[in-house]
């Protein structure tokens, strides 16, 4: 990890791919954690780089991004907000539980349980996810990934496109 954000109490994101076709997704702030099981059933990781790349949308847009991962049989859906009420560079994530993902993606937001609720400066929150897409790369490469994850590829393209947006437009000094 190029920074440390866990020294720094701030949001970290972790990626590890487990078993064919399965990851874990560690989420932390300070000293609240949580994990979460994924299934290769979505591209989880590329909606996750993609959802981050999102919010640098245009100026005075509000932008959302919502995806959800495929915890088998469960949903994991994200919402993920920039632009609200705390500033246009603020982010909030929350992921909500819902019991069985062949039946809720129609279902409201409010019908989940909420895993895990945050609020982040933009920068931050890209800055986790960058270090997580990338600490998978330089683990497994492109090819190590695909064999692991199987039905999808490295999002490489997403992941260069949130590094160009993360380094333009929040100014972060470390190296990706």
């Amino acid at each position: 990890m190029p920074v440390d954000q866990a020294s720094t109490g701030a949001f970290q994101l972790k990626w590890e791919l487990r078993k064919h076709g399965w990851a874990r997704c560690h989420l932390a702030e300070g000293s609240r954690r949580t994990s979460l099981t994924v299934s290769y059933g979505t591209d989880a990781l590329a909606d996750l780089v993609s959802a981050a790349g999102l919010l640098y949308g245009g100026y005075g847009e509000r932008r959302t991004a919502r995806f959800f991962f495929d915890a088998e049989p469960q949903e994991l859906r994200w919402v993920v907000r920039a632009g609200e009420a705390a500033g246009e560079d603020e982010v909030d994530v929350t992921v909500y539980r819902f019991p069985d993902v062949g039946v809720v993606p129609a279902l409201p937001d409010a019908e989940g349980t909420v895993l895990w609720r945050s609020a982040h400066p933009r920068g931050v929150f890209a800055h986790a996810v960058l270090d997580a897409a990338q600490g998978v790369l330089a683990e497994h490469g492109e090819a190590g990934y695909r064999a692991r994850w199987v039905l999808h590829p490295f999002p490489a393209g997403p992941l260069q496109d949130l590094r160009r947006l993360h380094l333009r437009d929040d100014g972060c000094p470390q190296p990706h």
